[in-house]
């Protein structure tokens, strides 16, 4: 691709990160807008010499818009820059957003700018360290035209990043999968970890670590087969062990633990390496578990100056 004039409006993680690639490629960064302490302090350590300017500014000074704002944000600026003659008719306006497709960008659209989607299937620290992690990085993509489906996986080839062509009308689905898979991976971790803290381990990342990166490998590679453990075993009195212990030592992790126990127990019953009535076992003790979690919420509720 040839060397572009870049703006970028938010200095978030991703949009600093992504500035930062493309400069590297080669693409020049003439401004970028980023309001906060921390936006400022991503510019000055990824973008270097880069002006900060007004988001109308940037997007007057550049031939590629890069808006890396707010998924809630993202319709009003738009908008706002489009009714302020900001956007002008055949330049190339692209936003970094998983759950929004064209339709968010429709009156840049309609003044005849190129519009794409381009969402990095990655989570971001807004440091260096990113840099190296955009290579082989898939990037969900969404475009009208084959001038512009060109366009975006050059983009993405210049930033070191795999494309894959997702239908405008399954970007939020699209998204729902990858924040399920990494958001909710987050909250998944860090209740394994008070659990082991509770049950006292000293340093419960460094024991779940080795764990946990062999169970993902396996997931990613085999699905359904890699699952193991006490519930595609059929081991009942385990699981009421688990529990018990839980409720008594951790209960602000119970209620995911049952979840997921319950949707674990589906899938080993669904592909029958579970026979129906041992998963029966395990459903009674996950129900009872539920019923007892409602408990407390039918006693009369006193307010505070009673």
């Amino acid at each position: 691709m040839n060397p572009l004039r870049v703006g970028v409006v938010g200095a978030g993680r991703v949009g600093a990160v992504l500035a930062a690639a493309l400069r590297s490629a080669g693409h020049e960064i003439v401004a970028v807008a980023g309001e906060s302490d921390a936006s400022r302090a991503r510019i000055a350590s990824l973008l270097p010499g880069v002006p900060v300017e007004k988001p109308t500014a940037v997007a007057r000074a550049c031939d590629l818009l890069l808006l890396t704002v707010p998924d809630d944000m993202l319709g009003n600026v738009v908008k706002t820059m489009t009714d302020a003659g900001a956007i002008r008719p055949g330049m190339y306006v692209a936003h970094t957003s998983g759950r929004h497709g064209l339709a968010i960008l429709e009156p840049a659209a309609a003044i005849g700018a190129h519009v794409m989607a381009v969402h990095p299937a990655m989570t971001f620290s807004g440091t260096s360290v990113d840099l190296a992690r955009l290579t082989g990085c898939v990037f969900g993509l969404t475009a009208a035209t084959p001038a512009d489906r060109a366009f975006a996986e050059a983009l993405v080839h210049d930033l070191g990043g795999k494309p894959m062509w997702v239908p405008e009308e399954m970007r939020t689905l699209y998204h729902a999968g990858l924040a399920h898979g990494a958001n909710h991976l987050v909250t998944l971790v860090t209740e394994a970890m008070e659990i082991l803290s509770a049950a006292g381990a000293t340093d419960p990342a460094g024991t779940l670590r080795p764990l946990l990166t062999a169970a993902l490998d396996n997931a990613l590679d085999h699905g359904d087969a890699a699952l193991t453990g006490p519930i595609v075993r059929g081991d009942a009195g385990t699981v009421a062990a688990h529990l018990d212990d839980i409720r008594t030592n951790a209960p602000q992790t119970l209620a995911s633990y049952v979840s997921m126990a319950r949707a674990t127990l589906d899938r080993a019953v669904s592909d029958g390496r579970l026979l129906p009535i041992r998963a029966l076992k395990i459903k009674n003790l996950l129900d009872e578990a539920d019923r007892a979690a409602v408990q407390p919420l039918q006693r009369p509720i006193h307010t505070w100056n009673q």
